[in-house]
């Protein structure tokens, strides 16, 4: 289904090198706000840094794909030396598109990393590469977000009763 995840990670830390190597996974589209960081925060926990370091060692691909304007995320994807694409308009594909042709890589070798079912989830669906969906990072601080957080038990209820498991 369009919504219902195809890995869910306790964290974007659990994603492993291997585990995209796996998957044919070379290139990572990544969500700022809940994913890399705390909702509307500037700074990086040291095992998120830790796990950029990990990432780029292995040789995979990253860059900021984010609903949220430059002003938010130039700052915060200089800081920590990532490409972005801001004013995304996820759950529309276009900033997707924007950051394949950038990465320079094909749409079977990239995947959308992300905390939300209706926008991460659903532009990687839309797009035809998967989500690796991770749990929020904490609270979120939009209102429109705390609202489409409470349909999200459903798709996720679904991963599992699909036979998913969480990774941790």
């Amino acid at each position: 289904m369009l919504l219902t995840p195809e890995y869910i990670f306790r964290s974007i830390e659990c994603i492993t090198p291997e585990f995209l190597q796996n998957h044919g996974i070379t290139a990572l589209v990544l969500d700022v706000d809940n994913t890399l960081t705390g909702d509307g925060s500037q700074t990086l926990e040291p095992s998120v840094c830790r796990w950029l370091d990990t990432m780029r060692k292995a040789g995979v691909s990253l860059t900021i794909v984010s609903n949220n304007t430059a002003r938010r995320v130039r700052p915060f994807a200089e800081r920590v030396g990532l490409r972005w694409v801001p004013l995304a308009a996820k759950p529309l594909p276009i900033g997707l598109s924007v950051a394949r042709h950038r990465l320079g890589v094909s749409k079977h070798s990239m995947a959308m990393v992300g905390d939300q079912i209706f926008t991460d989830r659903l532009a990687a669906g839309l797009y035809g590469i998967p989500c690796l969906y991770t749990m929020p990072r904490g609270e979120d601080t939009q209102r429109g977000v705390r609202w489409k957080r409470r349909f999200e038990p459903h798709w996720i209820a679904q991963y599992y009763k699909k036979g998913g498991k969480l990774y941790e």
